[in-house]
């Protein structure tokens, strides 16, 4: 039996689709969320409903009873980032406790230096999970996720098409971006298939891309120069504080164009193209889907 974690957030959501793509049966998916009635879509799938919530422990050595694999999606508590660590240990000491064979989890994708990133706390909450699933004695597949394509709509506003300019201060960083559904298509697969055991991958793109090059193909799908500029980041934040922007929001902006800037998150591997058994979507394909 495999639960997903997660199973009505957009990561969750999908990986529980590509589970039934690959002809996984419905009773033999369980799905954790915290709330039952906004399940109905995956209750008409067939799929078994347990509740559940990180931070309800007993709340989930009862919902893992009698499952083998965990696909341990991480939390997206907006809280203090310690809140996510010990969600994530809430959940492997339950799994341990009812004995679950083996956790999948999804864990970010980290290079040698990241202690001096701008987006070193959420990089170590990650990294304090890897460790105590490793020391739990569960078999273990750790999946270091790229960052997410569809942060790039975020980055660039809903606007940029009438303004035709990119305001981000993320200088010439780059970052091996990658589509949420392929990252979730990849999960599934891990689920499924043998020969993961206590294995760690990096599952980002295969080439890194900037903001330079997105407003590059900004500028294709639109039919119109898009331009990009990178102000520093004091300016930065004064502009969006006029526009009446939420603090929560440009502290969010600041930390991962800074982190961007840093080059924190440019790794390139091959192994999602592996799992995939085709390239991942490039930033220029996933821009033209979007905009033209």
């Amino acid at each position: 039996m495999i639960l997903v974690t997660g199973a009505t957030g957009q990561f969750g959501s999908k990986a529980i689709e590509h589970l039934l793509n690959k002809e996984v049966n419905p009773s033999e998916i369980s799905a954790l969320v915290r709330d039952a009635s906004k399940a109905k879509s995956l209750i008409e799938k067939g799929i078994q409903i347990k509740e559940g919530d990180y931070t309800n422990y007993n709340s989930m050595v009862k919902a893992f009873q009698g499952i083998d694999k965990l696909l341990l999606v991480s939390s997206n508590n907006r809280d203090a980032i310690e809140n996510r660590t010990a969600h994530h240990k809430n959940a492997i000491k339950a799994a341990k406790e009812v004995g679950v064979k083996h956790i999948v989890y999804t864990s970010f994708v980290r290079k040698p230096g990241f202690e001096d990133s701008a987006i070193a706390d959420f990089q170590n909450s990650h990294l304090e999970t890897e460790r105590y699933l490793k020391e739990s004695g569960i078999d273990y597949t750790i999946l270091q996720n790229g960052i997410y394509a569809e942060m790039i709509l975020a980055f660039i506003g809903d606007k940029v098409a009438d303004t035709k300019t990119i305001l981000f201060p993320a200088g010439e960083g780059n970052a091996s971006w990658v589509l949420r559904e392929e990252l979730a298509e990849a999960a599934a697969k891990v689920m499924i298939s043998k020969g993961h055991k206590n294995k760690t991958y990096t599952l980002t793109n295969t080439e890194s891309v900037g903001f330079k090059s997105i407003a590059e193909n900004l500028s294709a799908a639109l039919g119109e120069k898009i331009e990009y500029k990178s102000p520093n980041v004091e300016e930065y934040r004064a502009i969006l504080e006029k526009a009446g922007i939420p603090e929560m929001y440009i502290g969010m902006f600041d930390m991962w164009s800074t982190a961007l800037k840093q080059q924190t998150m440019d790794e390139e591997d091959d192994s999602l193209t592996t799992f995939l058994n085709r390239k991942p979507t490039s930033v220029r394909q996933f821009i033209r889907n979007i905009y033209s």
